[in-house]
């Protein structure tokens, strides 16, 4: 072949090739995605400075990165009464202290999980940063986690604090020494830490002191905490390709210790009393609210001057912080302006409470249904009144001209009827019961509520029957008549007896048998129902080991309680409950007293304690079908008892990170792919550790 040829030829293939790849293009792959949180790759100072004099740290990372709610998740300790000031720009964030620094002391960073990459988000995991103004650096740590004493929620971004000071004042007169927060499981790691003994405290902050306040949520640990450390081995082996032992090493590693402390967080519902609020809303009724338990407020009339001793009746909640008073002197109701002495406690200056007593004007104010209805009233009037007008001029010039004026006066007398008949208050009411429809649980009873508090029943007026089916014939049943559905229910009654199941009953109340304080009565009213048969039901049955003084509370999906039942020679016992899905809790009850009980600092009063029946044991009544289990309310760590799906305060999800990614063999119900913290899990009880008593983990 001639150069030429060659020449040609190779220019043929080299457009061939050219024309190919024109013809391939395609868009180009990404690439795997990043799971790894940003590296530190510098700072200034560097990690563990001794002797530092400045005021700013800097730290320096290998990618872009941001700060994530860095104000409530990034901690300086020692505690600053100036927050230090907390930037981040491009691949680096600072730190600028505005407090003077303090000499001979370890300070400390602790980033928690704010810090991660600009990209992905992925977080750096339990960051933190030390120095030292001195010639050393502190290094114990203490470690453990805070729960809702009420109901085991993790406590989330809470300060946790350290006092040498041992006296028991000092957590309300000084600051807390060094602090952490917890993370989003309720975690916590106060860090660099000196040796000695020290009290340690969790608070929920809301002035920011480092202090506890009554009105704050905080918790408080009985013993001293003794910070140490401690070493363990552990071995990890390397195994060859056809899964024989190639080589097994042995570590040594550090364990700080306590690593389990268990702080239970609550509040003492403590609220200095005073007058909140005080209105009319209607004109037979006056509001008296109060910001917490008291007694009930009392009111001496002093304008009018003229009025009935006994003149209302008082409506209460069960803590008498709002009060109803319903006005049953006429000429109170009909007066514009109500002038009262009310006598009632609040908390003074030095934190007592004590007796007080303010001139109060209740004026009556008409609502806008009120006024809508006025209205319409007086429009409706007027009409009648020009229709009045009108049949009496007819009926006058029939009588003028000698015609029969009777069909006339027939209509002026209908009308002047309408027209009284507008002008009368409605004396009647209807009842209606609290429960409404034509079937009964067998747990239900029979109850009414009513929109005016009540005078009088004629209990002979109230009948109730049951048929007999066999027959369809119906027969009186004895009962004991209508009663207050409890202490503070002035406006709700019932019928305190059992139902039998599959019964079929008839209620019949006659005209006036219920008469409220103004006399209304109820029109006459009959109600027919029945009662579900005993297999639509189930059945739990608990064997627990808490003794006997102690109640369990059945809840449903959203934690509202269900029914209540004390511990009995052991066993709680729930029979008839409707089928559904319900979990349990047991409260240990100290006192005796039928329902849980906060705790109070100046008492050393911890709260009562609190136990769930754990996850993932799954309490599904069906039909005629129930549970019986046995419930060792110490076998499972506290902070896992509570399962998932009712907690509220639920870890953070990180988005596309490997370890949330659930694999085809995880229990749906392990929403969090959750452990126990720390090498020792905390046991059910704070003061007897049952899983070291029993399987060291």
């Amino acid at each position: 072949m001639s150069l030429r040829g060659i020449t040609y030829l190779f220019l043929s293939v080299t457009m061939g090739l050219l024309l190919w790849s024109c013809a391939s293009i395609g868009s180009p792959e990404g690439g795997p995605r990043d799971y790894t949180p940003p590296v530190v790759v510098k700072s200034d100072p560097k990690p563990g400075t001794l002797n530092f004099k400045g005021n700013k740290v800097k730290i320096n990372f290998d990618e872009i990165v941001t700060l994530q709610d860095q104000q409530k998740k990034v901690v300086v300790s020692p505690a600053q009464k100036n927050p230090p000031t907390i930037k981040n720009l491009g691949k680096s964030v600072t730190v600028e202290f505005n407090d003077e620094m303090k000499p001979n002391t370890t300070y400390t960073i602790d980033f928690s999980d704010a810090i991660q990459d600009n990209n992905e988000g992925n977080r750096l995991e339990n960051y933190s940063f030390a120095f030292s103004t001195g010639d050393t650096i502190d290094t114990l740590e203490v470690s453990g986690i805070v729960l809702r004493a009420r109901d085991l929620e993790p406590m989330q971004s809470v300060v946790v604090g350290i006092e040498s000071d041992l006296a028991d004042s000092a957590f309300t007169t000084v600051p807390l020494e060094r602090i952490s927060r917890t993370n989003d499981k309720g975690q916590f790691t106060i860090r660099n830490l000196k040796p000695g003994r020290y009290h340690i405290f969790a608070l929920n902050d809301l002035d920011n002191n480092y202090k506890m306040s009554r009105n704050e949520d905080y918790a408080f640990y009985d013993s001293i905490i003794v910070p140490s450390v401690a070493t363990f081995t552990s071995q990890d082996t390397v195994f060859t390709f056809d899964h024989r032992i190639d080589t097994i090493t042995t570590g040594k590693h550090l364990e700080y210790l306590p690593d389990n402390v268990l702080l239970s967080m609550f509040n003492e519902d403590y609220t200095p009393l005073y007058l909140k609020k005080t209105e009319r809303p209607s004109r037979n009724k006056l509001m008296v609210q109060v910001s917490g338990p008291c007694t009930p407020p009392r009111l001496d009339i002093i304008k009018p001057a003229v009025h009935e001793a006994e003149w209302y009746r008082l409506q209460t909640t069960e803590d008498n912080d709002s009060n109803f008073y319903w006005i049953t002197d006429s000429a109170l109701i009909k007066s514009d302006s109500i002038v009262v002495d009310l006598h009632y406690q609040r908390t003074d200056s030095a934190g007592n409470v004590a007796d007080a007593h303010d001139t109060i004007n209740f004026v009556a104010k008409r609502t806008n249904a009120e006024l809508k209805k006025a209205k319409e009233d007086a429009k409706e009037q007027a009409s009648i009144e020009k229709d009045l007008k009108k049949l009496q001029e007819q009926r006058d010039k029939l009588v003028a001209a000698g015609k029969d004026p009777t069909e006339a006066e027939l209509d002026i007398a209908a009308l002047k009827k309408k027209a009284d008949d507008l002008k009368k208050e409605n004396t009647t009411f209807k009842l209606a019961l609290t429960k409404a429809g034509s079937n009964l649980d067998v747990t239900d009873s029979i109850s009414f509520s009513f929109d005016t508090p009540i005078k009088s029943i004629d209990q002979s007026r109230v009948v109730l029957e049951q048929m007999d089916l066999a027959d369809s014939t119906w027969s009186k049943v004895s009962t004991p008549g209508l009663q207050m559905a409890g202490p503070y229910e002035i406006m709700r009654y019932k019928l305190p007896m059992l139902l039998e199941p599959e019964g079929v009953y008839r209620l019949t109340v006659d005209s006036a048998a219920v008469t409220d304080i103004y006399g209304h009565v109820n029109d006459s009213t009959q109600f027919k129902f029945k009662v579900k048969s005993l297999d639509d039901y189930g059945y739990i049955v608990f064997h627990v080991n808490s003794g006997d003084k102690a109640f369990v509370e059945l809840l449903d999906g959203s934690e509202k309680v269900v029914r209540t039942t004390p511990v009995v020679g052991g066993t709680a016992r729930f029979d008839n409950l409707i089928p559904g899905q319900y979990y349990a809790r047991l409260t240990i009850d100290a006192n005796g007293n039928g329902k849980w009980d906060t705790g109070n600092y100046a008492k050393h009063q911890q709260p009562e304690e609190v136990y769930y029946y754990p996850w993932p044991n799954k309490l599904k009544v069906r039909k005629s079908w129930g549970h019986e289990e046995t419930w060792n309310i110490y076998q499972v760590a506290l902070d896992l008892q509570k399962p998932d799906k009712i907690k509220r305060n639920k870890p953070e999800q990180k988005k596309d990170s490997l370890e949330q990614k659930k694999t085809d063999t995880q229990e749906d119900d392990d929403e969090f792919n959750s452990q126990g913290f720390g090498r020792n899990t905390y046991s059910g009880n704070k003061y007897t550790d049952y899983q070291n008593n029993n399987t060291r983990r």
